[in-house]
């Protein structure tokens, strides 16, 4: 929750906007400004005060306890124009809350945090447990001294502005070892402990098998990821309160789909009870990795049987592929969360120039993958691979990545061994249609007049089929030098349907500083001002022309009322 506290009039407007607009996240704090901080400090998450930063700073400075627990702290100022992250920039969400306050109120967030200021991820902010001179290395990465990366488990990281060598180190490990001097240990969730427990098993015997396993192994247990068992042992007490200790999740498979899982030491105790031969260890198998702890039992004081099982895996990270539409070319028209996929990725893979348009958004440390024009199915091949080898991947295309773009070819490649996530974009039709007006108003169609990947008779074809229907058609890739015949053919297959009238928008680069556009006809447009950088729109037979724009109405009544 987020509390609100304001002191005066412009302050309460602005403390309303975003109640209106946030109503489920915030809650306002009223009454004497003193009073209503500390009651807030005390029961939310993160506050906004509509007060000046130093009296602020006064009042919560009593209060401040530690910097894991402190609620993150935004003051906005009288004349809304700053939101200042003040207090948990990392560890409270402050830097991202004045961001969030920002846009929403048309403020300017102010973010000091050092690591923020220059582009680079704090390591306390990087979703793992974190451990060792957390302060000493993120100085030295900001300081441009050599810091080494030793990755002992492959897992999606974002860039890191790292060395093969130094006198700093960050280790990812998962494995049971101390930080060391100048060092800053990472905690991947790689190990998944797979277990098996008789109907009443106490929590401290589950407990005590995995956290001793973990132990025996060399094993970090702020590294387990998840308790696994059969889908019969779901509420299973000793089960669910060792996962609540441990802070993990307990997840359970069907005795079939752990029947099916080979494992080094089955038994038939688990397949008279459960129907599988395995729980433990088919249960941390089942989604593959390698077997680090082989079954073993508790062992009970009292002499009685074991009541608990359990194994150990280590599964790979997998790797992550965002798949980001840049939209059409103005920053603007970025969305932020393209901007959030920019910056989370490890590995950026684009065309040269669309690189080139966003390289001040990455991070220090990114690992640039460009190429050129024409080799769309070799930059998916590359982009799949490093997601495979568990990077964090962004591959780039404009407008929208799934709109003849890179998100066909990408997804061709990919399997279900990596995790993807499509970024949408603003189109260039989209773009363009805003220019001319809203000659999308109705059913519309968008077709690729270039044949370089789909025949001639196919693209004709899809053509003489929107004419018919008298559908909006915007049309991509209109002519080049070496294809100048194919808009005009078109074009012609449409006038058969259309009055030589019908209002027709040309774009050219949208929403780029050299944007031009015009609107025209059917029969007056000259093919020759299109080129590859042009979106052509041609309207249906409800589309008109009003007071310059272009408009095409949600029905076909106009047409009714003009025929009365």
């Amino acid at each position: 929750m987020i509390g609100l506290i304001s002191a005066t009039a412009a302050g309460a407007a602005a403390r309303d906007r975003l109640a209106a607009a946030w109503p489920d996240r915030t809650r306002v704090y009223d009454g004497p400004v003193r009073n209503a901080v500390r009651r807030a400090f005390g029961e939310c998450e993160q506050l906004v005060c509509f007060l000046a930063t130093g009296a602020v700073v006064r009042l919560v400075a009593p209060l401040l306890g530690d910097k894991a627990s402190d609620p993150g702290i935004v003051c906005v100022d009288e004349g809304g124009r700053f939101a200042v992250s003040l207090v948990g920039g990392h560890g409270g969400g402050a830097n991202e809350l004045a961001r969030e306050v920002g846009g929403l109120l048309g403020a300017e967030p102010v973010v000091t945090t050092a690591t923020d200021a220059v582009g680079v991820p704090g390591l306390d902010t990087l979703g793992l447990p974190v451990e060792g001179d957390v302060a000493g290395v993120t100085r030295a990465l900001l300081d441009g001294e050599p810091v080494a990366l030793e990755a002992e488990v492959a897992w999606p990281l974002p860039a890191l502005p790292v060395a093969g060598e130094g006198a700093y180190a960050v280790r990812l490990t998962d494995r049971a070892v101390d930080p060391g001097e100048r060092e800053v240990v990472l905690r991947p969730p790689s190990l998944v402990v797979g277990v098996g427990a008789s109907r009443g098993a106490p929590v401290e015997e589950v407990l005590g098998l995995v956290e001793g396993a973990l132990r025996d192994a060399g094993l970090s247990v702020r590294s387990v990821a998840e308790l696994a068992t059969v889908d019969a042992k779901a509420g299973e007490p000793g089960i669910v309160g060792a996962a609540e200790r441990l802070g993990v999740p307990v997840v359970t498979y069907s005795a079939e789909e752990l029947a099916r899982v080979t494992v080094p030491n089955p038994s038939d105790a688990p397949l008279t009870a459960v129907g599988t031969p395995s729980v433990a260890e088919a249960a941390a198998l089942v989604r593959g990795g390698e077997l680090l702890v082989p079954k073993r039992k508790s062992e009970r004081a009292d002499g009685l049987p074991a009541m608990a099982t359990c194994a150990v895996v280590r599964r790979p990270g997998r790797g992550r592929l965002a798949v980001v539409g840049l939209g059409p070319g103005a920053r603007d028209l970025l969305t932020p969360r393209a901007e959030a996929e920019l910056r989370r990725a490890s590995v950026l893979v684009g065309l040269d120039q669309y690189v080139d348009q966003i390289r001040d958004l990455l991070r220090p440390g990114t690992r640039i993958l460009q190429s050129g024009l024409g080799a769309e199915e070799e930059r998916a091949r590359t982009a799949v691979a490093e997601a495979r080898r568990g990077r964090a991947v962004a591959l780039i295309g404009s407008g929208d990545a799934g709109v003849y773009a890179m998100a066909s070819p990408a997804l061709a490649e990919a399997s279900d061994d990596i995790d993807v996530v499509g970024v949408p974009g603003v189109t260039a039709a989209l773009a363009a249609g805003a220019i001319l007006g809203a000659p999308l108003g109705h059913d519309h169609v968008s077709i690729s007049l270039s044949d370089l990947h789909t025949p001639w008779e196919i693209i004709e074809r899809r053509v003489r089929a929107a004419a018919e229907a008298d559908i909006v058609v915007t049309f991509y890739n209109p002519r080049s030098r070496g294809r100048d015949w194919q808009l005009p053919k078109a074009l012609a297959i449409l006038a058969g349907h259309r009055e030589p009238t019908t209002p027709v928008g040309v774009v050219r680069n949208a929403s780029r500083p050299d944007e031009s556009s015009r609107l025209t006809t059917l029969a007056a447009l000259d093919p020759a001002i299109v080129d590859m950088m042009t979106v052509v729109t041609v309207g249906n037979t409800a589309t008109r022309e009003i007071a310059g724009r272009m408009v095409t109405p949600r029905g076909y009544r106009w047409q009714e009322g003009e025929a009365e």
